[in-house]
């Protein structure tokens, strides 16, 4: 007795040894590319395309990486289905309370930051404690800019991050949504 494909036709008796006549996988489709069966385009953003939103990180009592890491999500647009690796497909990101994020550990004394001018004698280096008080946002500023592409691209996501030091900012206007954690 023939067999019954899903579409209501039969198989033969001298049918192939796979299942359905009609199916279009047949053994001439299977020895080919898959590609000519699928009708499915790759999908490329374009950044001139892309909606921007305004975010805002409260970083008042936060671990310091948790707060880098969702920053640069959000800076690079990986949380959109929209997101295409070589095109900046982000949102714009503003820190407040820089001056009052934590750090973990011993590492308020024994984490370093160290540049380098290039000229003799030009080797700088502070501990996490005095850079917070010197410049709390450069500590917040370095993580973020660590966890980004460093290239062309990593430098104009970068420019769309804004880091305060207290909770007063100037993007009001834009009215951010606040970020929250997990």
């Amino acid at each position: 007795m023939p067999a019954l494909c899903p579409d209501g036709s039969e198989n033969g008796a001298n049918a192939p040894p796979f299942p359905c006549r009609n199916n279009r996988l047949t053994l001439l489709g299977l020895t080919r590319s898959f590609r000519a069966l699928s009708a499915m385009k790759t999908f490329s953003a374009k950044a001139n395309e892309v909606p921007r939103k305004w975010w805002i990180i409260d970083a008042n009592n936060q671990v310091l990486g948790r707060v880098a890491v969702k920053a640069a999500t959000l800076l690079r647009g990986k949380e959109k289905p929209i997101f295409t690796p070589h095109v900046d497909t982000g949102d714009f990101v503003v820190v407040i309370n820089a001056d009052k994020v934590r750090l973990t550990g011993k590492k308020e004394d024994q984490k370093t930051y160290m540049s380098y001018s290039g000229f003799v004698g030009g080797h700088k280096s502070e501990n996490a404690k005095a850079r917070r008080v010197r410049h709390p946002e450069l500590m917040v500023e370095r993580a973020i800019r660590g966890m980004i592409p460093h290239n062309k691209l990593g430098r104009a996501v970068y420019r769309k991050l804004k880091v305060y030091k207290g909770d007063i900012h100037p993007h009001g206007a834009q009215q951010p949504a606040p970020v929250t954690f997990a």
